[in-house]
């Protein structure tokens, strides 16, 4: 997705002489400059208010949720990712009620249906935070599911397609060559460097005792490994294969089933279909998710801008909320400087200016800061951005 930032920003009517949220948001909008980036009015309802700890303590709890909010976000995301591994389609999958994130923020209307505004603070807040654990637990329960059954398909195709020291022998090894059922003797396969062959044919019949000489036949060979079959007598084996394994060597274990390589083939085929139908479960389950992760974020964040006002500017309730969208990260940071410096008045004594007229902060140590540590703005404000 674009580099798109943006800033949800709550001031009080005040700022104007007329007192008027119309010549509010156009005060905003001339201090922001259309060259840093475009504000839109933001609706957000009127909540019922509790005490002033409850309020605090919510503000508390909102910065929690909405981090956590924007975990699940990223997370379905990196699932959307990993699956796609295309931009392009990523950005398509990326909608919110099937539209753009632009066109959703910019349309923004709370969702009275699902999150009714008469109800108290807390079972909004409480309702947002299953909602957005639900989505969670769904998407890595999927995720995870589609990794087990990918990772089993990638094994099956390794088997079938890697080298002699990895690959099912169903295929490869005749199984004439290997003694069977045999009370005091047994074969056993030896996948071999191919730099090392040399010196196996020269020391395979001394390395333990009771291997039978001249039994190293070859079975098969490919760019790294030379595959062997040496006989040894069964109270030896053990040795044989201890020895096999210090010089480097690769003992395959091997045993012949009638039909063995029509079945092996059979469950790649099945494996196969399994990880393609939860490909698209999990596509389909991710396009879902995010969009549906989005809207709790969103919601969680108008309550963050809701109860940060409250507890900033008091009542009664007159102050403007708008979006600022920045295109860049560099327009966002003009955008905030310009409104800080516009603005910073409304922190009283939290602020003031240096001998050149730049905005400073007069006492870092004692400025109040947001709740979750945010940095201290003179007005309610939150940005955030898509990835």
């Amino acid at each position: 997705m674009s580099n798109t930032k943006y800033l949800l920003v709550s001031l009080p009517t005040s700022i104007t002489t007329s007192n008027h949220r119309d010549d509010a948001l156009d005060a905003i909008s001339t201090t922001v400059s259309p060259d840093n980036g475009s504000v839109a009015p933001f609706p957000i309802p009127e909540f019922k208010i509790g005490t002033l700890d409850a309020l605090v303590q919510q503000a508390d709890e909102l910065s929690k949720l909405e981090s956590a909010c924007q975990g699940v976000v990223s997370k379905v995301g990196d699932a959307l990712k990993n699956i796609l591994d295309d931009e392009a389609q990523i950005d398509k999958m990326k909608a919110v009620n099937d539209k753009p994130v632009d066109q959703y923020l910019r349309t923004f209307s709370w969702n009275k249906v699902k999150y009714r505004a008469d109800k108290p603070l807390g079972e909004l807040i409480d309702l947002l935070q299953k909602e957005a654990a639900s989505i969670d637990n769904d998407i890595r329960s999927k995720y995870s599911q589609y990794n087990q059954v990918k990772n089993n398909l990638a094994t099956l195709q390794r088997k079938q397609t890697g080298n002699l020291s990895t690959k099912s022998l169903a295929s490869v090894v005749d199984p004439r060559s290997v003694i069977q059922d045999s009370e005091y003797i047994e074969t056993h396969l030896i996948a071999v460097p191919a730099t090392q062959v040399k010196d196996f044919l020269k020391s395979y019949e001394t390395v333990s005792s009771m291997v039978v000489p001249r039994s190293a036949n070859l079975v098969a060979s490919d760019d790294e490994f030379t595959l062997y079959a040496v006989t040894t007598f069964k109270r030896h084996s053990a040795e044989f294969i201890h020895k096999s394994r210090e010089n480097k060597w690769i003992p395959r274990d091997f045993k012949y089933v009638e039909g063995g390589k029509e079945q092996e083939q059979k469950e790649v085929e099945r494996v196969g279909g399994d990880e393609r139908k939860l490909w698209n479960e999990t596509l389909r389950l991710g396009r879902t998710a995010w969009s549906e992760a989005v809207m709790v974020w969103i919601h969680v964040l108008v309550l963050r801008v809701f109860v940060e006002t409250v507890l900033r500017y008091g009542l009664p309730l007159d102050y403007v909320c708008t979006i600022i969208r920045a295109p860049t990260p560099k327009q966002a940071d003009k955008a905030k400087r310009n409104m800080d410096d516009k603005y910073s008045y409304l922190a009283g004594n939290a602020f003031g200016r240096d001998k050149k007229g730049r905005v400073k902060r007069d006492d870092p140590g004692e400025a109040g800061g947001e709740a979750g540590g945010a940095e201290y703005t003179a007005y309610v404000y939150y940005d955030f951005e898509f990835n």
